[in-house]
């Protein structure tokens, strides 16, 4: 059974490594934002209470997009597996995951790491163009990221759940090194 959880910084390549892994294990790829996005599309109790603060521009609290990675994965076609994108985000939240996991009896879950240094992530999202990915802006996400990451890469880390695969090569050759990372377990 399939059950990835994708860590590595903005531009690693977390989004497009888990839609393709999903698609190869026919699980789903679980991304917080695109589970924000639908639930408010939907107006679930979860996507009203949600879009009062994506309307407001403020971050959704962290309880709440628990709740929603809560109720995702106990939809009927997570059975077979799954690969979450984006979530968790902090040691406070992978605690969340990791006691929801145990009472839904789905343990064992493994946690990959792209690492990717910050000049190749930096020159990547650069060359999206997008207006508000200035080099800046970007380093400091990073920072953020970095800040914020690197307890949860410690706790996965010490619980022997995680592994770190080089994201700094080619999709094809990071992907084809997933498979067989996964193959193997």
């Amino acid at each position: 059974m399939t059950r990835i959880i994708f860590l590595g910084p903005p531009g690693a390549g977390k989004g497009t490594q888990a839609k393709t892994l999903a698609q190869h294990w026919g699980v789903p790829h679980i991304s917080t934002g695109d589970i924000l996005r639908e639930a408010i599309k939907e107006q679930t109790p979860l996507g009203i209470k949600a879009k009062s603060y994506v309307d407001t521009g403020q971050l959704v609290p962290s309880q709440l997009v628990q709740d929603m990675v809560s109720e995702r994965l106990q939809k009927a076609d997570t059975s077979s597996g799954w690969i979450l994108d984006g979530f968790p985000r902090t040691v406070e939240q992978a605690i969340f995951l990791d006691n929801l996991l145990q009472e839904m009896n789905q343990k064992g879950a493994m946690v990959i790491n792209l690492d990717v240094p910050d000049d190749v992530v930096v020159g990547r999202l650069l060359s999206r163009g997008r207006k508000d990915d200035t080099e800046e802006v970007i380093r400091r996400r990073l920072e953020i990221y970095r800040s914020e990451t690197t307890p949860l890469i410690d706790y996965y880390g010490d619980r022997k759940q995680l592994v770190v695969i080089n994201g700094n090569q080619s999709p094809s050759e990071v992907n084809s090194n997933l498979k067989d990372l996964i193959i193997s377990c």
